[in-house]
């Protein structure tokens, strides 16, 4: 079992979640869902996120993610993000802190 995160909106996520998929809100023109290692979470935190409120965790099992997964760096560094070409089904999401 290998695992990625998420930070979701959490009612997006609740919507997704009920409806049995999960797109955040970028997904229509991103066309792929942002996630990171363990080591990358703090630093999208707090690049992407400081000072939102009502966000979740999104913690990630790769082997039930039934989409691929690319590692990759969309803005010209080195360091490769873990993306999900596809919507999520919540059966994949191990935990939600």
């Amino acid at each position: 079992m290998s695992i990625i995160f998420h930070i979701a909106d959490r009612k997006g996520w609740e919507q997704g979640r009920v409806a049995g998929n999960y797109r955040p809100e970028m997904f229509a023109s991103e066309g792929f869902i942002h996630c990171s290692r363990a080591e990358q979470v703090i630093a999208v935190a707090n690049n992407r996120f400081r000072g939102q409120s009502g966000l979740v965790l999104l913690t990630i099992d790769t082997d039930r993610v039934t989409h691929p997964i690319r590692y990759e760096n969309l803005e010209g560094g080195e360091e490769l993000f873990p993306h999900i070409y596809g919507e999520l089904d919540p059966g994949a999401v191990v935990n939600v802190s």
